[in-house]
């Protein structure tokens, strides 16, 4: 680690190794050396004067690549992509003259842009599913722990635990869909030349324009790919950019869901995210058990859902058929949302698989607010008992009113079914009237909710991905 340098924190501080592989000089020069084999190997099998020891002289050297000698030749050539060239080359006396041949910089550049993206959503498709089966776990357990549910934060009609659960899980499940369109969606640019016209290649191959189009096609299906973009300009559209970062900034909004309202259970006492045994949880406070690693997805999640600008304002401003103003934001955006998103994934799956769940502060919260929830259900019952419906409401009315006075402002417990009990119109003793206390009793269909959504929605997903179950979460780096 260097100590003189800035390095940003997503590499030094959060994102797995195996996504910072994705995006690593390595991971690039390599992918744009395979485009080069592709290249090659399509141009001699339409019979341009490409040699098979030419193919292969270049596929021996596709790994081993000189750093300080690319360097060299940028400093002279003022060029990136003539530098790589010029390096590979070096390797490759026989096939330096085939190196590169028809082809823009946007060949190399863009197609690897959209290779890495694809692996990066890949990764990322097996950590929302890491979470996913972490979360139906936890839901399965308390499907039917009676809980406050909220509405606007105020105590509302209960819920359980794991139903909460479930309505997490259902917001990541359509970012997994979301994943698996963009999979499903992405092309590669292909080989399109200068400004898209394939003019350069249409030279090569002598006007055959069968033949221009089935290199496009040799190379897509070399690099993994069905298809390749129909028409551009020297780029893809950076809608692309946009459309796949936009991707990650909804994993990112799920995330914060989950994040805040963990950290408003944990201020409650209810549930809260893994402490370890030597945690601090404030360097002033001994006491405290701050919600750290919440805090955390919710702060790199602020970031990816603002970074999901750059790729838009870059497409709007794009002009003709290339311009070069793109290149600096997005060598930043793209990258540094995926890192973002995989350190937000690690730490959820860590949370996820240690949630602490406090049964008795439920209990205790619920039976708070339940004499006014079970209100309703006295009241028919009262009715049934010979009572008035219209005379009941309202001294249900005036006394919840006494009650709510009773909590708020002297600090006590909620008396709303002594208040009952001592009320001739409800002609019910307390017994009788604690009898609908039962918080089972108002949860509706939520163990059944969770039972059929972890059945029909989410089984499915766990079957498809099985493999990505078999890895183990990535070590937290903090």
């Amino acid at each position: 680690m260097s100590t003189n340098r800035y390095e940003s924190p997503l590499s030094s501080r959060y994102a797995s190794d195996e996504m910072q592989y994705i995006f690593s000089p390595d991971k690039k020069f390599s992918t744009w050396r395979r485009l080069w084999v592709a290249l090659a190997r399509a141009e001699m099998e339409l019979g341009l004067p490409v040699t098979r020891e030419q193919v292969e002289e270049l596929e021996a050297h596709v790994e081993d690549i000189d750093y300080d000698k690319a360097a060299q030749w940028e400093k002279k050539l003022r060029h990136d992509v003539m530098a790589h060239v010029h390096t590979y080359g070096e390797l490759c006396p026989k096939a330096m003259p085939i190196i590169h041949l028809g082809a823009t910089s946007c060949y190399v550049g863009d197609n690897t842009d959209v290779i890495l993206m694809r692996e990066g959503l890949e990764l990322v498709r097996d950590k929302i599913v890491r979470v996913l089966a972490h979360l139906a776990n936890f839901a399965e357990e308390y499907k039917a722990l009676p809980t406050l549910g909220f509405t606007h934060f105020q105590a509302a009609q209960l819920v359980t635990v794991g139903k909460r659960a479930s309505l997490w899980m259902n917001e990541l499940l359509m970012d997994l869909e979301e994943v698996n369109y963009r999979l499903s969606t992405l092309k590669l640019l292909g080989s399109k030349g200068t400004t898209g016209t394939q003019a350069s290649f249409l030279e090569l191959f002598e006007g055959d324009h069968g033949k221009v189009k089935q290199l496009e096609e040799k190379i897509a299906r070399e690099m993994g790919f069905s298809a390749v973009v129909p028409v551009s300009g020297q780029t893809y559209s950076r809608k692309m950019d946009y459309n796949v970062v936009s991707t990650l900034a909804g994993i990112a909004q799920s995330a914060s869901k989950f994040a805040t309202d963990l950290r408003l259970l944990c201020h409650l006492k209810e549930v809260e995210e893994p402490f370890e045994k030597n945690q601090i949880g404030s360097s002033a406070m001994p006491y405290k058990r701050n919600p750290m690693r919440c805090e955390r997805i919710c702060s790199l999640a602020r970031y990816v859902i603002v970074d999901a600008g750059n790729p838009a304002v870059t497409t709007a401003t794009q002009w003709f058929e290339r311009t070069l103003d793109d290149s600096a934001n997005k060598r930043l955006s793209v990258p540094e949302a995926f890192l973002a998103v995989d350190a937000i994934l690690n730490i959820w799956a860590n949370v996820a698989s240690g949630l602490v769940v406090h049964p008795k502060v439920i209990e205790k919260h619920v039976l708070e607010e339940l004499p006014f929830m079970a209100s309703e259900n006295i009241m028919m019952d009262a009715v049934k008992r010979g009572g008035d419906r219209q005379e009941l409401h309202e001294r249900i009315r005036v006394l919840s009113q006494e009650a709510g006075y009773h909590v708020k402002e002297l600090g006590l417990a909620n008396n709303l079914i002594d208040l009952m009990a001592a009320d001739p119109a409800f002609g019910m003793t307390k017994e009788e009237l604690s009898a609908h206390l039962d918080p089972g009793a108002y949860i509706g269909r939520c163990p059944e909710q969770v039972e059929e959504f972890l059945r029909t929605e989410i089984d499915p997903v766990l079957k498809e991905y099985a493999g990505a179950l078999n890895r183990s979460d990535t070590e937290l780096k903090v």
